[in-house]
């Protein structure tokens, strides 16, 4: 079915990636499958369609070849799913059409829906893969600003690895089938009008191995998968924002005669007192005195780096701010945003007989 994912995060063709950004973030926030009202397959739609678009050589892709375009490839002529007419063909199998003859009928089915609808037809079947995880990681301000990681602890089907997903006895003898004879795959042909048609299923004999255990595995029973509990670490990148998702390939649910789904990492960013993130800049604020801010002074503030001096001009007003280059977030391309410094003029409530004649000598000079 042909996806439209502007449609799906709610945005329009002319939306920068600022509000691409901001939409998915609040329909993944919504969608999430731990949420009570989450959707696993919501979920994972509104996913793929901010893969597309976030990405500018995709989106121009996916723009430049329209709403059925699925999974970042190409249309027509690139090896795509689609073909020039737009139809999508990624639900059918077409590995055994080729030169097939019985009853003095021949026919390359490859080259035939080439011709009608430009190359667009894929020849490969549908691989069998295993549950996606999702899970939520929480991290401080500092972690997110210059990275982490962290180490989860998942109960998941995952590989035996006794019999390396083979599902059979170390050392026993394993024989190619003699049914799908190794391939896993039973081919049938049957006749149409448009001549002898393959279709492929699983083998019934194997369960699609291709292989004939005389043993199976002490460990996983045959299965060739197992239920445990393992230690994953997860990397988060520097400059991550609140809510963002990582994803991992293959660190999903392994399935058998599939290969393993993915795990999704939502990231929870905590607030910090003392800065607010913008883009790649940082903010925070120093309270000075008014002679500071009159007469000019050398002043400590804290960084995310640690403690550092700023000069404060003379005259400097409340309000005014400073720029501490290279010390906000870093930016993938290994530099870094600037911290932004608002200063705060503090007036004192009571003064002395003393610090009152000098203000208003102050005054009478126009200060």
């Amino acid at each position: 079915m042909s996806k439209d994912y502007y449609e799906v995060l709610g945005v329009t063709k002319n939306s920068s990636k600022e509000e691409i950004k901001k939409a998915y973030r609040t329909l993944a926030h919504k969608h999430h499958p731990d949420k009570n009202k989450g959707e696993d397959t919501k979920f994972k739609e509104i996913n793929e369609a901010y893969q597309i678009l976030s990405d500018d050589q995709k989106r121009s892709t996916y723009d430049t070849y329209g709403k059925t375009f699925e999974g970042g490839q190409g249309g027509a002529g690139q090896g795509g799913p689609f073909g020039a007419s737009g139809f999508d063909f990624s639900g059918f199998d077409f590995s055994g059409f080729q030169n097939q003859n019985q009853g003095g009928v021949e026919f390359d089915m490859g080259d035939i829906f080439g011709d009608l609808f430009g190359g667009g037809a894929r020849r490969s079947t549908k691989q069998k893969v295993g549950r996606n995880i999702f899970i939520d990681i929480e991290i401080d301000f500092k972690e997110a600003v210059f990275g982490a990681e962290r180490k989860v602890i998942l109960n998941r089907n995952s590989v035996c690895q006794v019999c390396k997903g083979e599902g059979a006895e170390p050392g026993s003898e394993v024989k190619t089938c003699d049914k799908c004879r190794g391939s896993g795959q039973i081919h049938e042909v049957k006749k149409t009008f448009l001549g002898n048609v393959s279709t492929i299923r699983e083998c019934d004999k194997c369960d699609g191995r291709g292989k004939i255990i005389s043993k199976k595995c002490h460990n996983c029973k045959g299965q060739g998968i197992v239920s445990k509990n393992e230690e994953l670490a997860i990397k988060i990148p520097s400059g991550i924002e609140d809510g963002e998702t990582l994803r991992m390939s293959g660190e999903g649910e392994a399935i058998k005669n599939g290969q393993p789904g993915d795990l999704y990492a939502r990231i929870h960013v905590g607030k910090n007192s003392n800065f607010q993130r913008e883009g790649f800049n940082l903010w925070t604020n120093l309270d000075i005195k008014i002679s500071d801010a009159l007469l000019g002074a050398e002043k400590e503030t804290q960084t995310l780096d640690g403690l550092i001096k700023i000069k404060i001009p003379a005259g400097t007003d409340s309000g005014e701010v400073l720029r501490v280059r290279g010390k906000g977030v870093p930016h993938p391309s290994k530099t870094r945003g600037d911290l932004l410094i608002k200063i705060n003029v503090r007036t004192p409530k009571k003064f002395s007989r003393d610090a009152k004649q000098l203000i208003e000598k102050l005054k009478e000079e126009g200060i």
